[in-house]
Formats: C-alpha cells, structure tokens, sequence
C-alpha cells in the first residue's frame, strides 16, 4: 500500500502525462505551461477541500485578432457549442483573444483517465482555434 506522499503531486502529473504528445515546461511548483497545435495552455493544481484536487487551465485559443461583429459571433457559436468549459474574448480595444477556461476534478483520477480528460479538453479548444482563426 503506498502513500499519498509517495505520489507525485497533480499538476506533476499532468505534466508528465502530456509530455509524450506535447512540449511542457514547468512553472511553479503548481503550474506548467503546455503548447498544443498552436495553442498554448496554463494549468495549475488547486486543493479546494480535502480530497477535492482539481486542474484550472487557461487554453489561448488565439491572439490579437481584429474586433470585428463576425469575430465576436464565432465567439458565441463557439461558446454555445463547447462541451468543455467557457470560451470567452478578451478584448484589448481594437484586438481580442480567444481564450477556453476549465475547470475540473482530476485528483482522483488514474494516469489514463486524466490524460484522456486533458486530451479531450485541449483538442476541443484546439478545434475552436482553428475555427477561429480560419
């Protein structure tokens, strides 16, 4: 039986999952940066309760792109349509990113499950990206 300090900590886990399929770099001792067919992902392990670890990641889904009335429709389309988490524009006067935030429980889950969660959630954004971007 081995001990929960023996196990190495969420977002290490995460990290380690994802760098097979995914440049990753560390941050912190709880965050790590990924890149994912062109987008770039922030993560960070958060214990919100006693036996409730999730992963919030940030997904840049895509950047500096003009503010336009098309723009923010995909955006909506996009946000409507997303099984994962909220997909928002972040407008800087006359440019805008798009950005994919979620949130989810993982500290219980086995090293397959939680990378099959993570490649879901990221291959989703990935996908609005490229809608996105055209």
């Amino acid at each position: 039986m081995s001990d929960d300090n023996d196990r190495p900590g969420l977002i290490d886990r995460a990290a380690e999952l994802l760098s097979t399929q995914m440049s990753v770099q560390s941050g912190d001792d709880s965050s790590v940066t990924a890149y994912f067919q062109g987008t770039v992902v922030s993560m960070r392990a958060l214990a919100l309760a006693p036996g409730l670890d999730v992963l919030s990641l940030t997904q840049v889904l895509a950047w500096d792109l003009p503010v336009t009335d098309q723009l923010r429709e995909d955006v909506t389309a996009a946000a409507d349509a997303s099984n994962f988490g909220t997909v928002k524009l972040a407008v800087h006067e006359v440019t805008a990113d798009v950005l994919l935030h979620y949130t989810f429980p993982a500290g219980t889950l086995s090293d397959d499950a939680l990378r099959t969660m993570l490649m879901m959630v990221l291959g989703s954004g990935a996908d609005v990206g490229v809608t996105i971007r055209g």
